[in-house]
């Protein structure tokens, strides 16, 4: 089967169309150039699927290049058969093809290896045959090594039972390398084994307790739990193992090596010379081989799919905090909270640029209350502050109540923000370029203001592994999921788009078809050359080319001459889009002054079909102008809700059960939301309180991070700092 054909099924697409998207990845094409400006020949795929396409797509090329490598090696062997060469060829996954080339792969030097080594195959497979009509000690003699013999020690046969056991190690091989049995074995182990968890010393307390004697099904085990146990087992609190139904597979292992000599399935007659020698070696070869292989590959498998589980949500988590709305308009007071070193503080005006930076210490050991008021309450009067953004860190409490204090007069309000990673943003090698006059803890006050004003914008300077919404982050494949949350910020910073005028080399890294030199290099003509007035000016930057324009101008806004460039409508459809407006009766003029209606773009299908035609556009991209036409330059954050604003403080002891607050979803794991009720600590929402309408299988299926949801007060624990929440209200 093509290529073609595979992703066709696996996506339930149109062969046509898998064919279409792999020509475009293969001539260089981005996945948000395709998503956005190639729906004409991709269906309308959208950019989850054509990356789900592209993953699979580099998976069945490294398949096909394993299955030629595998075939020439062993036609190189002498040993490829038409049969086995069918089936290499028609392998699905790797594991297949890696059960198959298992006989024929250089080994290294095992049991039977060495006693290939010794001259002991034909016994083997003599025995195999089941032929024999004497005792096998008898046929063993003939490989007793003579006494006269000059052949080295290693190499000696000295006696039948070294014969016999030799013999079996060889048929040991064999049986572990069939490719049937292994696929087989894996599956029962996987439908019928339990994954069982002890604790290496039970005396000794840890997080991993309810794991110190548990045991679940490997079918059905959660995928959180597979990555406490695991990680239980890496800090040495848990010892695991899988328990596979042992019994049928030696019973299935032995009716498929022993050959029946006539008898009912129910009582098999066997070779009486070699049953309990083949018996001997089934088990040898399960317990020694079979089993411990198994083993890991079965723990591999469930780790994988639960770590492709948690980035996924990571990844879904990340997106929805990126695409959180911006607050604009707004001069923002950036508020990092500490205790001995202070309170950083940064003025940001709504452009983001910094007006003036301070620190303060209203907390202990200082507990200068009475300066930081004044100071504050100065700040606030001179830049015309409207938002206070405090850090959600150490000694944010503390901070929100000074705060909460500070305006309650004041027609100010507060945002406690999620500082995650601005610590690391603030010490890095970037923030010391952008903010080369301020230290480290004045850049931290300054990401959290600007962090507020426009999370995408901020937040793609920071290694997204350090934002904090996700769950075992650091026990994964770390270039996997860094690919995969890469990924993520790509897609959200096309979904939003860039002024060409104002965005970092952070954001426009991003941006289709930009690399980070080339970013720079947008930068530096920008700051040689003044501001961009139109989208063609980009041809004139620096290692930026036909393809790289193609690839990133519709992306790319500026507010110039031409109203489309601050559109997403793509350079190469400007004639048509003209066209269109004029066959409305309408200019450019128009659309930069905002004259048009939109009920005059509310055109019926026959109607964009038929003008789709007249202009020589595709019918797709034509509703796509249509659209964009309505609302130029809309940023879909828009649509998003707002944080939660306020002006009083709430403290755990303040709560009470049953008390329904207001709360922003900060955080979505496998059991449960994390949920910001205005408090230091988040409360939890476990997935049993989601609903009691509806199964949950997820938490993702229903709430978003950046979601405002009203949740009912359940209990609060605070000795221990926690709060369970309810969404059954």
């Amino acid at each position: 089967m093509m290529i073609a054909d595979t992703l066709s099924q696996e996506l339930n697409i149109k062969t046509s169309q898998a064919k279409s998207v792999i020509k475009l990845i293969d001539d260089g094409n981005t996945i948000p150039f395709i998503a956005r400006y190639r729906k004409e020949l991709t269906g309308s795929l959208d950019d989850e699927v054509l990356r789900k396409f592209d993953e699979r797509l580099k998976y069945l090329r490294n398949l096909e290049d394993k299955k030629e490598t595998v075939l020439k090696t062993i036609e190189e062997e002498g040993k490829l058969t038409d049969e086995l060469k069918q089936a290499i060829l028609e392998c699905k996954t790797l594991v297949e093809l890696e059960d198959l080339y298992r006989p024929y792969k250089p080994k290294r030097r095992t049991r039977a290896t060495i006693a290939k080594e010794k001259g002991l195959e034909e016994l083997a497979n003599t025995i195999l045959a089941q032929e024999i009509q004497v005792p096998i000690e008898e046929i063993a003699k003939n490989y007793i090594t003579p006494p006269d013999s000059d052949i080295d020690d290693e190499l000696r046969v000295n006696d039948t039972k070294e014969a016999i056991e030799g013999a079996q190690d060889i048929i040991a091989e064999i049986i572990s390398d069939n490719a049937s049995f292994r696929s087989l074995i894996r599956e029962l182990s996987y439908e019928d084994g339990e994954l069982i968890s002890e604790a290496k010393d039970k005396d000794i307390e840890s997080v991993y307790d309810m794991y110190y004697d548990y045991n679940e099904e490997v079918s059905k085990i959660a995928s959180h739990r597979v990555l406490a146990i695991n990680r239980g087992e890496k800090e040495k609190f848990l010892k695991i193992k899988i328990s596979a139904p042992e019994e049928d597979i030696i019973s299935y292992l032995t009716r498929h090596v022993l050959i029946n000599k006539g008898g009912k399935p129910t009582k098999p007659i066997y070779n009486k010379y070699t049953e309990e020698t083949l018996k001997e070696a089934i088990q040898d070869s399960y317990k020694r081989l079979i089993a411990p292989a198994i083993e890991r590959e079965l723990r591999n498998q469930l780790f994988e799919k639960a770590e492709d589980k948690s980035i996924k949500v990571f990844s879904k988590n990340l997106e929805q905090l990126l695409m959180q709305a911006p607050i604009i308009n707004k001069v923002v007071l950036g508020w990092d909270p500490a205790f001995r070193t202070g309170c950083k503080l940064a003025v940001v005006d709504e452009y983001g640029k910094v007006l003036e930076t301070g620190l303060v210490y209203p907390t202990e050991p200082q507990n200068k209350i009475a300066e930081t008021r004044s100071t504050v309450r100065d700040l606030i009067f001179k830049y015309d502050i409207n938002l206070i953004a405090i850090g959600n860190g150490t000694a944010s409490r503390e901070s929100e109540a000074i705060v909460a204090d500070i305006i309650k007069d004041l027609d100010v309000q507060y945002v406690i923000v999620n500082e995650a990673g601005a610590s690391v943003y603030s010490a890095s090698e970037l923030a010391s370029e952008e903010f080369p006059d301020y230290n480290v803890g004045e850049r931290s006050a300054i990401s959290i203001a600007r962090r507020l004003q426009d999370p995408l914008a901020e937040l793609v300077k920071i290694d997204p592994k350090s934002i904090g919404v996700g769950q075992y982050q650091h026990d994964m494949n770390q270039k996997k999921l860094g690919e995969s949350l890469d990924n993520v910020v790509e897609k959200s910073v096309n979904e939003v788009g860039v002024d060409l005028n104002t965005a970092s080399v952070s954001l426009m890294e991003h941006v289709s078809g930009i690399s980070k030199s080339v970013a720079k290099n947008i930068v530096a003509y920008r700051e040689e050359n003044g501001k961009f007035y139109t989208r063609d000016e980009l041809l004139k930057v620096k290692k930026l080319g036909p393809k790289a324009y193609e690839q990133c101008a519709g992306f790319m806004k500026v507010k110039g001459p031409n109203p489309l460039d601050n559109t997403t409508v793509h350079p190469e459809s400007y004639g048509a889009t003209i066209a269109f407006l004029s066959s409305l009766g309408y200019s450019l003029e128009d659309l930069e002054n905002k004259k048009i209606k939109e009920a005059d773009l509310d055109l019926s299908d026959k109607q964009f079909e038929d003008l789709s035609k007249e202009l020589g556009i595709g019918f797709i991209t034509l509703k796509d102008i249509a659209k964009e036409l309505k609302k130029p330059g809309r940023d879909p954050r828009d649509e998003m809700p707002q944080p939660i604003l306020r002006k009083d403080v709430l403290t755990m002891e303040d709560l009470e059960e049953g008390m329904v607050l207001s709360g922003t979803v900060r955080n979505i794991v496998d059991f449960g939301i994390f949920v910001d009720i205005g408090v230091h600590q988040d409360g939890m929402v476990h997935k049993s309180q989601i609903t009691d309408s509806q199964f949950v299988k997820h938490p993702m299926d229903f709430v978003s991070v950046g979601d405002i949801i009203e949740v009912k007060v359940l209990n609060v624990d605070v000795s221990r700092g926690r709060i369970q929440l309810s969404m059954i209200i």
